[in-house]
């Protein structure tokens, strides 16, 4: 007889992560586990089901750390391309504070877009960056992480 999974959980990569607030109230409803992983100190809710992690300044110590603990189920919001690359290869969900779904369809794709812009930005080029954050992407964000919340769920039983 197998060992039952263990609950979903939702790992942030939190330094410059627009949309905890909207994690905290989506993990709440469905009483998830959240771990707000940053390298820095920030604030989070008092709630047992919340858990800040402070990690090592440097390049990727963030994103090891999501990606040694996420699992088969789990959901990572992150805007790195290569910590969703990384995730999804554990059967973890990856979704970006947009409200775009890191998929295996989808996550080639993105990893050669970025490469593109690195190269193109290394070469002087002005890209021009993000667009700003707006209202739209919020809600967006809120039903993407609803849905594989629910997709997550079902999966498990």
């Amino acid at each position: 007889m197998s060992e039952p999974a263990r609950p979903i959980e939702i790992f942030v990569d939190a330094d410059a992560c627009p949309v905890k607030e909207e994690v905290y109230k989506v993990a709440a409803r469905y009483g998830l586990k959240t771990w707000v992983v940053a390298n820095s100190f920030m604030m989070v809710p008092a709630s047992r089901l919340i858990e800040r992690v402070i990690v090592d300044a440097g390049p990727d110590v963030a994103d090891d750390w999501i990606a040694e603990r996420a699992v088969s189920g789990d959901i990572v919001v992150t805007n790195d391309i290569p910590l969703a690359d990384r995730v999804l290869r554990t059967g973890a969900q990856a979704v970006a504070p947009n409200g775009r779904s890191f998929t295996q369809d989808s996550i080639g794709a993105a990893l050669a877009q970025r490469s593109i812009m690195e190269h193109l930005r290394a070469t002087g080029e002005t890209t021009g960056g993000p667009r700003p954050f707006s209202r739209a992407d919020r809600s967006q964000f809120l039903q993407a992480l609803d849905t594989m919340v629910v997709r997550a769920m079902r999966g498990r039983k």
